[in-house]
């Protein structure tokens, strides 16, 4: 038997996938109503949303991962990075559970957008479910500003 504590890890789902998202990192889950569009900002800054008396940065998720954009998704992961909070835009969400992280095997397949952000392998329900950092699809040129 493993001495290893388990961590907690809240599960998205985005355009088809299931992902992991370790609970540290997560500030709130909220449903996000009216975006309003940022003239210049990058492709993935969806625009800003009034949250609790705060303005958050609304990031289309799909696009900082590189998967097709549909502008559907209402719910959210409030994260924070720097000082300043995002709403990090998903199709769906599911509970928290605790779960064993193990490392990524060597040789680990990922497209471009997932690669930057995967920190390992969880295992739910017999599956593998991919744990990523969602910090990591904050533009640092956003994050800065």
């Amino acid at each position: 038997m493993s001495n290893r504590l388990k961590e907690l890890f809240l599960i998205a789902h985005i355009a088809g996938r299931t992902f992991a998202i370790c609970s540290e990192q997560v500030e709130s889950v909220v449903d996000i109503g009216e975006i309003t569009p940022v003239p210049r900002a990058p492709e993935l800054v969806r625009g800003l949303a009034t949250l609790r008396s705060r303005v958050v940065t609304v990031i289309d998720t799909r696009t900082a991962l590189g998967l097709e954009s549909e502008g559907t998704a209402a719910r959210a992961v409030i994260v924070r990075v720097d000082g300043h909070h995002y709403a990090m835009l998903v199709d769906a969400l599911d509970d928290v559970s605790a779960f064993d992280l193990q490392p990524l095997a060597n040789g680990t397949a990922l497209a471009a957008g997932w690669r930057g952000t995967a920190t390992g392998i969880i295992e739910r329900d017999g599956e593998p479910v991919l744990a990523i950092d969602l910090t990591a699809l904050v533009p640092r040129a956003v994050a800065a500003a």
